[in-house]
């Protein structure tokens, strides 16, 4: 890897993490700590807050790299190559019915029965494809159909589909495949454990442009960003007034990966104690430090996601530098 990812994550002097508080009648009430970076395409750290090397599962943010197959395979194509089945390939939605109905569009095309989908079944809910994951899991399975590989044990560390997902990222970060530390998400899909300055570089990646299978799915999550979380939700939201500057991601525990769209610039975020309302406000901070959203929309998103009810207000400390 190039220099910036053997950064000391011991030391974080002169870069400070974070601090995100949550005041009350304008009083600290609640304190979250949180670090970010920036990086280039070629994984060059360009700035930061608190640890670069900070290590922790990038969850849901993984989404649009577990997609590529289904693309790469030719699943897509062979089922006309719609966006919207890319978008909720890449999503993380709200369970509505129509997340649902894109998501067994992709199974009915592939020939698929939707009782092979291995997603849990949410609480009551009636069918896994109502589970904020069924959109990848249903590209999983359309890329095993296509491809020939066992559809029952799609969700295997060794299957076939998912040894070849960890090819890709590892090329992507320029390392050996098997110095990828995995462990099950709670859909029951292998992610990726790393540093976060290289889930910056895998964000770098996707808005670089240069990259076919990742350019379409970035151009699906653009067109299509409601069917990516849902409406009222930060990455669709967000996306919603990037002006197709940006690619919005977040996963559980605190993680928001962000893509800058043309430019090959990626920003991840992770919040020490995985709250979510901290990483939105610190987002919205740094992409206003960043100067990547207008000023409009950054007042609009920042009345919705940074005041949580009458009386309180997410406040951020710090700066990238």
């Amino acid at each position: 890897m190039t220099s910036s990812m053997g950064l000391s994550g011991s030391s974080l002097a002169g870069h400070p993490p974070l601090e995100v508080r949550l005041l009350r009648d304008g009083m600290s009430e609640s304190v979250h700590r949180v670090h970010a970076v920036v990086c280039d395409q070629r994984g060059r750290l360009l700035m930061r807050a608190g640890d670069a090397q900070h290590l922790s599962f990038i969850r849901s943010a993984l989404k649009p790299f577990q997609a590529q197959t289904f693309v790469s395979s030719g699943a897509l194509d062979a089922q006309g190559g719609a966006e919207r089945a890319m978008a909720i390939a890449c999503a993380s939605h709200d369970g509505g019915k129509d997340k649902a109905r894109e998501a067994f569009q992709i199974l009915w095309r592939a020939d698929i029965d939707a009782s092979m989908l291995r997603c849990p079944l949410p609480a009551g809910k009636e069918s896994p494809l109502e589970h904020n994951c069924s959109g990848k899991h249903a590209a999983f399975l359309a890329s095993c159909r296509r491809m020939g590989w066992p559809l029952e044990d799609y969700l295997n560390q060794d299957h076939p589909l998912q040894q070849e997902l960890f090819g890709r990222i590892a090329e992507l970060l320029g390392l050996p495949k098997d110095e990828l530390i995995i462990a099950s998400d709670d859909c029951g899909a292998p992610t990726v454990q790393l540093p976060l300055s290289q889930m910056a570089l895998l964000f770098a990646h996707l808005g670089a442009g240069t990259l076919p299978n990742l350019e379409r799915l970035v151009r699906a999550m653009q067109a299509h960003p409601e069917l990516v979380a849902g409406d009222g939700r930060f990455d669709t939201e967000l996306m919603r007034r990037s002006l197709d500057m940006l690619i919005s991601k977040g996963g559980a525990e605190g993680i928001q990966c962000l893509a800058r769209v043309g430019e090959g610039l990626g920003l991840a975020i992770k919040v020490e104690d995985g709250a979510s309302r901290a990483k939105r406000a610190v987002a919205l901070h740094l992409l206003r430090q960043l100067d990547w959203l207008t000023p409009t929309a950054l007042e609009e998103l920042e009345q919705q996601f940074m005041i949580p009810m009458a009386g309180q207000r997410l406040e951020v400390i710090g700066e990238l530098v």
